[in-house]
C-alpha cells in the first residue's frame, strides 16, 4: 500500500475559490445584468470563480477567472468590468500577487491597474496598491476536506487518543483523515471527525478558539499553508510527522494540497459477509468484520453513473477472463468500469460483458448473472463518514437561530451524524443527540425524539440522494427550507457530501 501513489496534484484549473473584498463582500457575477460586483456576505455559485493559470512563478501567476456559466472576470480600458467572453489574447488577464498575508491582489495585463471595490461596484482605477486592492481568496471546495502532503506523500490523521495530527497515513481510508474546514472572521478552524479543532499548542481543543484560528495561504493547484499569524507555520515535524506550529519548514513542507473527502464504502452480500480481497487480488465474501481489505473507494462519473471500487491495495475491481472479478486492474482499463443501479438503498453493480456481480457457492465474486436478483445485491456502508455535511444548489443544510426549520442555504453547515440501522438506511442525528423530524408539510426540524428511516443512495463520487420517511426526496428549496416533497430526482435533489 505504501508504494502507491493516491493523490494527483489538481490542475491549476481545477482550484475554485471565492475572493472577499476589504470589506468583507464577495466579487460576484450577476447572471442577468451583465456586470460584476461585491456586495454578497455569503460564498454561493455566484461568487465562485475557477482560477485558470497561463504562467506561474514564485509569488505572482498570470491568470483568468472563469465563472460556472463559463465566462470571465473582463476589465476594460476605461477600467470598469465587465463579464463575458475575451476579445484578444490578453482581454481578461490578470497579474495575481500572492502577499505574506494571505492575500491576493489583482492586476490588469493591459491597463496595469488593480482589481478594487468600494464595498459595491467593483472596478480597475489604481496603479498604486493600497489595502482596497487585497482580497482574501476563500477555497470553494465542500467543507469535508482531507490534507495531503506532496513531500511526505501521506495524509493528515487525527489521534483522537493522544489528541494530536500526524501526518502519516499513505491511503486515506480512514475517517480520522477527514476534516472539516471552518471559515470565519477571515481565519480558518480544522475539526476532526471526533469534532476536536486542531490548535496552535500542538494538541486538539474541545472548542473553536483564538488558539485554534489559522490563517491561510493559497495557491492555484490547491496548495494551502496554514499559519498563526505571528510567524508560526503549520508542518509536519518529527520522525513522527507530527503536524505542528514551527518557523524553520524545508523544501515546502508547510505546502498541502486541499481535496474533498473522497468516499470510501463497504459491501456486504447477502449472507452478511464483506467483500474483502484475499491473496492479494481475488475477491470473496468471506469476512464478518470490516478490515482495511474490505473497504473500497467509491469513484463514480456524475453522468454516466459508471462505477470504478479502488480497493486498498491501490488498484480497481476488474472484470477478467471466465467472468471472474479481480483487484488488479488500472484507472483507465475499460474493465473496470460498472454500471450501477439502486434498489432500496442495495446497489447492483453489472460488469461490461453485461452480466451482473454476485457471489457464488465458494464466495467468490464474479460477474455470472444474466437477471440480477437478491444475489446480486449488496449492501454499501459509508466506512469514513461518521456523519453528512450536505451541500445543495443553494448552500448548506443547518440551523439558524432566526427559524425552527432546517435550510438549505447556510453558509456554515451542521454535522448530520449517521446512525446505521440497516444496509442503505441511516437514522438522522442532530448535534445535540436528538434526531430529526419531519412535518407534515415535508419540511425538518431538528428536535425530534424518535429515530426515523432515511435512506440514502450514492450517485457520484461524493453526490448522493436522501429518501426521507414520508417516501418524498429531500430537495433544496431557493426559498431556503430544506422540503421533502420530490417524487423524482431533480438537480434539487442532488447532494454534495
Amino acid at each position: 500500500m505504501d508504494d502507491v501513489e493516491w493523490t494527483q496534484s489538481p490542475k491549476p484549473e481545477e482550484l475554485r475559490v471565492g475572493l472577499i473584498s476589504w470589506a468583507g463582500s464577495y466579487l460576484t457575477y450577476e447572471t442577468y445584468k451583465n456586470i460584476v460586483t461585491a456586495t454578497a456576505r455569503g460564498l454561493g455559485r455566484r461568487q465562485t470563480w475557477e482560477i485558470l493559470v497561463s504562467n506561474q512563478h514564485d509569488a505572482q501567476a498570470v491568470v483568468r477567472l472563469r465563472s460556472f456559466q463559463g465566462l470571465y472576470l473582463l476589465c476594460e480600458a476605461d477600467g470598469s468590468l465587465s463579464y463575458g467572453r475575451p476579445r484578444t489574447s490578453h482581454h481578461g488577464c490578470f497579474l495575481l500577487r500572492f502577499h505574506r498575508n494571505g492575500k491576493w491582489t489583482l492586476q490588469c495585463i493591459i491597463s496595469g491597474r488593480y482589481l478594487e471595490s468600494d464595498g459595491e461596484d467593483v472596478f480597475c482605477n489604481s496603479r498604486v496598491l493600497s489595502a482596497y486592492h487585497m482580497w482574501t481568496p476563500r477555497p470553494a471546495l465542500h467543507v469535508h476536506v482531507i490534507l495531503y502532503s506532496p513531500i511526505n506523500h501521506c495524509y493528515a490523521r487525527a489521534d483522537p487518543t493522544t489528541g494530536r495530527v500526524w501526518v502519516d497515513a499513505p491511503v486515506p481510508c480512514l475517517e480520522e483523515c477527514g476534516f472539516l474546514l471552518h471559515f470565519q472572521d477571515g481565519c480558518y478552524h480544522l475539526e476532526t471527525s471526533t469534532h476536536f479543532f486542531l490548535s496552535h499548542l500542538d494538541r486538539l481543543a474541545p472548542q473553536p478558539s483564538s488558539q485554534t484560528a489559522f490563517h491561510m495561504q493559497v495557491r492555484p493547484g490547491g496548495l494551502v499553508a496554514l499559519s498563526d499569524g505571528e510567524g508560526g507555520i503549520l508542518y509536519p515535524q518529527g520522525t513522527r510527522l507530527l503536524l505542528g506550529l514551527g518557523s524553520s519548514p524545508h523544501r515546502g513542507e508547510e505546502w498541502f494540497i486541499l481535496q474533498r473527502c473522497p468516499t470510501w464504502v463497504s459491501l456486504r452480500s447477502k449472507t452478511r459477509k464483506f467483500l474483502s480481497i484475499i491473496y492479494d487480488v481475488e475477491v470473496y465474501a468471506a469476512s464478518e468484520h470490516v478490515t482495511p481489505m474490505s473497504l473500497f473507494q467509491f469513484e463514480c462519473d456524475n453522468e454516466s453513473l459508471t462505477l470504478q471500487l479502488r480497493a486498498a491495495n491501490g488498484c480497481y475491481l476488474a472484470q477478467r477472463h471466465h467472468r471472474t472479478v479481480v483487484a488488479n486492474g488500472h484507472p483507465m482499463e475499460s474493465g473496470t468500469f460498472f454500471h450501477m443501479h439502486w434498489n432500496c438503498g442495495r446497489i447492483i453493480l453489472q460488469a461490461p460483458n453485461g452480466r451482473f456481480l454476485g457471489i457464488i457457492d465458494n464466495g467468490l465474486l464474479m460477474a455470472k448473472a444474466t437477471i440480477p436478483g437478491p444475489n446480486e445485491e449488496f449492501g454499501i456502508r459509508l466506512a469514513n463518514r461518521p456523519f453528512l455535511v450536505l451541500r445543495g444548489r443553494y448552500g448548506y443544510v443547518g440551523t439558524s437561530s432566526e427559524h425552527d426549520l432546517m435550510k438549505c442555504n447556510m453558509d456554515q453547515p451542521d454535522c448530520i451524524h449517521l446512525l446505521p440501522c440497516r444496509q442503505g438506511i441511516y437514522h438522522f442525528q442532530a448535534q445535540g443527540g436528538s434526531f430529526w423530524s419531519i412535518t407534515s408539510f415535508g419540511t425538518f426540524r431538528p428536535w425530534g425524539k424518535f429515530a426515523l428511516n432515511f435512506c440514502i443512495e450514492l450517485h457520484g463520487s461524493n453526490l448522493l440522494t436522501v429518501l426521507a420517511p414520508n417516501g418524498f426526496y429531500m430537495r433544496s428549496d431557493r426559498s431556503g427550507t430544506l422540503l421533502a416533497d420530490s417524487e423524482e430526482i431533480t438537480k434539487e435533489c442532488i447532494w454534495e457530501f
